[in-house]
């Protein structure tokens, strides 16, 4: 009986084999009503044909020649389907069901000539078992290769998918620049998915000049193409130009997506460019539209697919997040710079001590607008303030931080307070706006130098937090033309950066010669990676020594010869030229603790003003004196010092060893004194008390007369 199943078999297979072309047709036209859905892929259902064919050629070979079905190859064919399948994205699950299908399809075609071959029932009873342990074996065996290459092709296409996303996440969104970003997309694009990449952006995104999230783009927005790129050389005249702005019509492709914000394939040839298969992918960020990119291919190459879909998908998601971040940045980087320079002083302040310049460098579009400052704060007695400082961190948060330090430190300026008793309170401040800020120690720091030049002693007192000590040039005492200036950073303490708390600020004092150069200046000039901090202060010293030009042409030198050529930090530097007052306009007068010493305080001053020119300042002046030293005799401790400054202002100065500061207050109507001060503060243009480490000066200032001339000798 097996030898006659298989004769059977055999004779079986070779009736059956000039019709296998016709056979296959059969099968498939069962398929179709079964899965139309395969029949959607024009390209698989051009290869189902050669396919089934080539199926029943095989399975008739193992019924022929009695081929081990577990050694059986599935046609060529087979595999080249379940390949393409894999790229159209094409479930495995219906590749194999169609295998069902067709192997039920089978059984009953050869079961149908096998009745017509013989009227014997043992013997098709025989074969038709002989014929379904076969077709099952078949079935699974070419199952089991058709699932391999279709996963071979999905794992290939996969990793090839995240080998491109992983480099696109390299290379797209390198700087903070929304033109470049998308330069970079286009140039990705067409290296191994697009003949042609262009990019559009809102119109209104580039100009809106906030970092508010771009409103809704209307039917048919404004777009500027910011970049496109192609891989062909015969690309080169497109339609719309780089940096032109254009529309879409309302209904096109490209419009729909757009609007719809969902990427779209499109297969419809294009006209102006003789692409015929498009990838329309809106930018979105942050669920806002931003613009739209087109990945386009030729009609030499194959038409994208869904795979090539989700992978430009991926891509353009990448940079539209890209592209906002460096929209965010710029837009906050703007806004913290405009910031900045507002808070900083806007023109040179009125005072006769230093002749000042200085510079503020923002770090570079990357790093970020930083929180460097610098002041110039005219004190009583002829001084000024000096200070420069650095709050770290970057952006808005950081140019407000500096705004806040900047006015407490005016504020601590104006009540006259020594450089390291200043430092103290700025201290508390920084620490009180850690408290407010809800943040760790170390988060909210800065640093800063405050220093004070006085030109009658030519003093300069200085202490500070944190930061690097300024470069000191003194000019030569011969003053020939060949002679060198002495170039240096004077001995200091550096106390700890604000911000740490409990620890003390130490004060320095040395003595500047007239004309002297005092640079101030923040780390960002001296600090960077390929160069170390000695040579920068070399170089400093170097472009200090070069000769006695203006403040303003001494900044420019310095910048030249010691700024970072790839910084990564603000830069504040301020330069001041220091006068010394000169000694015919300051008169000192001792006074004993006795009131009899007001008689002598009012006849000295008289006879100053005179010399001085100042004849009608006479009333007003003395009658501020014998209060300021009737108050320092009554209530003070001797000794008692009184002190005549002209410069632009008459100033008024009483010394006394009493800590205690006197208070303005309103006197009642029968009470005997307490206008003191009062009158003093109607007379003046202003007025104070000042500490140092002996005692108090109460201080008044008077303006001169416009005829007088008030500029130092």
């Amino acid at each position: 009986m097996g030898m006659d199943v298989d004769a059977f078999l055999r004779r079986l297979a070779q009736e059956l084999r000039p019709r296998a072309e016709e056979s296959a047709d059969l099968l498939l036209r069962r398929l179709a009503v079964d899965m139309p859905e395969l029949w959607e892929h024009e390209e698989l259902a051009a290869l189902a044909l050669e396919e089934t064919a080539g199926h029943i050629t095989r399975f008739l070979d193992v019924l022929e020649e009695r081929i081990d079905v577990a050694e059986a190859e599935a046609p060529a064919e087979a595999l080249e389907v379940a390949r393409r399948a894999a790229r159209r994205g094409v479930p495995i699950s219906g590749l194999l069901r169609t295998y069902r299908l067709g192997h039920m399809t089978l059984i009953h075609l050869v079961q149908g000539a096998a009745a017509r071959l013989t009227d014997d029932r043992e013997l098709m009873n025989a074969a038709s078992m002989r014929l379904v342990e076969a077709a099952f074996g078949y079935v699974d065996r070419g199952s089991e290769q058709v699932v391999a290459a279709y996963q071979e092709e999905r794992d290939r296409r996969l990793q090839r998918r995240l080998l491109l996303a992983n480099e696109a996440s390299r290379r797209i969104g390198t700087a903070l620049d929304t033109a470049r970003t998308a330069e970079e997309l286009a140039e990705f694009g067409t290296e191994d998915l697009a003949d042609l990449v262009t990019v559009d952006l809102l119109d209104s995104l580039l100009h809106d000049g906030d970092a508010r999230p771009p409103a809704p783009p209307a039917r048919t927005p404004l777009l500027c193409r910011i970049a496109q790129r192609s891989a062909l050389d015969d690309d080169a005249d497109l339609p719309v130009a780089t940096g032109r702005t254009h529309t879409y019509p309302a209904e096109s492709e490209a419009a729909r997506a757009l609007a719809s914000g969902q990427p779209r394939l499109h297969h419809v040839s294009v006209p102006a460019s003789g692409h015929h298969s498009a990838l329309l992918l809106p930018l979105r960020a942050r669920g806002n539209t931003l613009g739209l990119a087109q990945f386009l291919r030729r009609a030499t190459a194959a038409p994208f697919d869904d795979d090539d879909l989700v992978l430009a998908q991926e891509i353009a998601s990448l940079a539209a997040v890209s592209i906002d971040n460096a929209r965010r940045y710029s837009e906050e980087r703007t806004t913290a710079l405009t910031l900045q320079r507002s808070l900083l002083p806007q023109r040179a302040v009125e005072q006769s001590a230093v002749d000042t310049a200085s510079r503020y460098l923002p770090s570079g579009a990357r790093a970020g607008v930083g929180g460097d400052w610098y002041d110039v704060i005219p004190l009583s007695g002829a001084r000024v303030a000096l200070v420069v400082g650095d709050v770290v961190g970057r952006g808005l948060h950081a140019a407000a931080t500096m705004g806040r330090l900047r006015t407490a430190v005016r504020s601590f300026a104006d009540i006259d307070l020594m450089p390291d008793e200043l430092l103290t309170h700025l201290d508390d401040v920084v620490i009180r706006l850690q408290r407010e800020e809800a943040r760790d120690g170390g988060e909210l720091s800065a640093t800063c130098l405050y220093a004070v030049y006085d030109p009658v002693s030519r003093l300069c007192t200085l202490a500070s937090a944190g930061h690097v000590a300024p470069a000191v040039a003194t000019p030569p005492a011969s003053g020939g033309v060949d002679a060198t200036w002495a170039v240096g950073f004077p001995e200091m303490p550096i106390g700890p950066p604000l911000g740490l708390g409990g620890l003390p600020f130490e004060t320095a004092q040395f003595e500047l010669a007239e004309g002297s150069l005092l640079a101030l200046y923040t780390d960002g000039l001296i600090q960077c990676r390929d160069r170390d901090v000695d040579s920068a202060r070399a170089a400093l010293c170097d472009a200090l020594t070069d000769g006695p030009d203006t403040p303003e042409e001494i900044c420019d030198r310095l910048l030249a010869a010691v700024l970072p050529s790839d910084r990564s930090d603000d830069v504040a530097l301020l330069v001041a030229r220091t006068r010394a007052l000169d000694p015919g306009h300051v008169t000192t007068l001792d006074l004993p603790s006795d009131p009899a010493a007001v008689a002598g305080a009012r006849g000295h001053t008289a006879d100053t003003l005179t010399a001085w020119g100042l004849e009608e300042l006479s009333f007003a002046t003395e009658l501020i004196v014998s209060e300021l030293v009737t108050n320092a005799i009554r209530y003070g401790k001797g000794p008692i010092q009184l002190r005549l400054i002209r410069q632009s202002t008459l100033t008024c100065e009483v010394f006394d060893r009493n800590s205690t500061s006197p208070h303005l207050r309103q006197a009642r109507t029968f009470d005997e004194g307490g206008r003191g001060l009062l009158l003093v503060a109607q007379l003046t243009e202003r007025w104070g008390t000042r500490h140092d480490r002996e005692g108090k000066v109460i201080w008044a200032e008077l303006a001169l007369p416009a005829e007088a001339d008030g500029a130092l000798g």
